[in-house]
């Protein structure tokens, strides 16, 4: 052993032992073997180095204990039939991939549960209870317009991922702690993302109650379940081929609480958060009617609300001032009362779900009510002053 270089304690361990193992059986010559070749020098150690080698080399053998010997979960899935195709896009906690299960195109949800000899115990343990979270709430859903869970994976070792992907190259191989979320892969893109597409042409009035009344729905659902998803936006609103809206990402969610007061935190997207999020108090399910207000706003007039504000001043000016977004003076009157029902400073004020779905549901778009003209192919000029919540 050469005592003039650093020494990776697991590999001279090893050797040492095989060593051992060697000259107890008699095997090697009886010369090959000093005294001397017993020991290392402490001053040659890298104490840094060896702490992250111990970490990583435990984390494996945790993770493969996990895969081995956890018992098998209703959801957990098969990793020798998942196959991940290439990255779609990355996140505070992982990223998202396009792939096939079986013979069924999915989405992948790769969520990190900490990069190997870095992250502290606890906030890996926080991850894993996050992922945990997601799978409790997504896998005994069943609604068309909430996207359908495949199953998930508590570790990625048996993983198969392209030999080329530039996000994997970019973050390096996947970590041993990862695990996974499968669901339905729906192609149409998201809902901000179709929106922006049609700022200047905008959408017809049946369009803008179907894709209304597809949240309104989905969010009813979840509600009759008693989960809250607490960032509803239009970026967590898929849509199919046939323009069917799905809710997605339920990474925020969960079950609601008895009691109110032990739901707090400001989680969501600013823009789209009720003033009680806000301010941090106690809140419930009402707070995923407000953001539906907003996001029933942008659906109909195709534009993203307060673009002119900062994130600080649309959170002061909802909570101090009733900030909203200006509704349209060509809005139909039926659906500009459903916003403002919606987004009302006060929680209790606001309707359920449930009520929501049947006043989009008796709103009559025979004849028209949109941002596009009857007599026009595109083009609105009804916008006019701020008329308030």
């Amino acid at each position: 052993m050469d005592l003039e270089k650093p020494v990776n304690v697991i590999d001279g361990v090893k050797r040492l032992e095989k060593q051992s193992s060697d000259l107890a059986k008699g095997k090697g010559n009886s010369g090959s073997l000093s005294s001397k070749d017993l020991y290392v020098r402490a001053d040659k150690f890298d104490i840094k180095s060896l702490d992250i080698q111990l970490e990583k080399h435990l984390s494996r053998v945790w993770s493969r204990s996990v895969e081995n010997q956890k018992p098998t979960e209703e959801w957990e899935i098969d990793l020798s039939k998942l196959n991940l195709r290439y990255a779609v896009a990355t996140g505070t906690y992982g990223i998202v991939y396009r792939g096939t299960y079986g013979d069924q195109d999915v989405a992948v949800k790769l969520l990190d549960w900490g990069e190997d000899g870095v992250t502290t115990a606890a906030e890996s343990a926080a991850l894993r209870a996050s992922f945990r979270q997601e799978v409790a709430v997504w896998h005994k859903l069943d609604h068309p317009n909430v996207t359908k869970f495949i199953g998930a994976s508590m570790g990625t070792l048996n993983l198969k991922v392209p030999e080329t992907n530039s996000l994997r190259d970019a973050h390096g191989n996947i970590p041993a702690r990862a695990c996974c979320v499968v669901v339905e892969f729906v192609p149409g893109g998201n809902l901000k993302n179709y929106l922006y597409r049609n700022r200047r042409k905008k959408l017809p009035f049946k369009t803008v109650i179907k894709l209304a009344l597809d949240l309104a729905r989905g969010l009813s659902y979840l509600h009759s379940k008693r989960i809250v998803h607490r960032d509803v936006k239009a970026e967590n609103m898929l849509l199919d081929t046939k323009q069917t809206l799905k809710i997605a990402d339920f990474g925020v969610a969960r079950v609601e609480a008895q009691n109110p007061r032990d739901m707090t935190g400001e989680t969501g997207t600013l823009g789209y958060m009720a003033p009680e999020v806000l301010v941090g108090k106690p809140y419930n399910r009402s707070c995923d009617v407000y953001s539906f207000g907003i996001c029933l706003w942008e659906i109909y007039c195709c534009a993203m609300p307060y673009p002119d504000l900062s994130f600080a001043d649309v959170s002061s000016a909802v909570v101090r001032q009733n900030l909203r977004p200006e509704i349209p003076r060509c809005c139909p009157s039926s659906l500009a009362q459903v916003m403002r029902k919606c987004w009302d400073a006060k929680p209790e004020k606001r309707p359920e779900m449930e009520d929501v779905v049947k006043m989009l549901e008796a709103i009559d778009t025979s004849k028209g009510g949109g941002m596009i003209p009857e007599d026009q192919i595109s083009g609105c000029f009804c916008f006019g002053p701020a008329r308030g919540p």
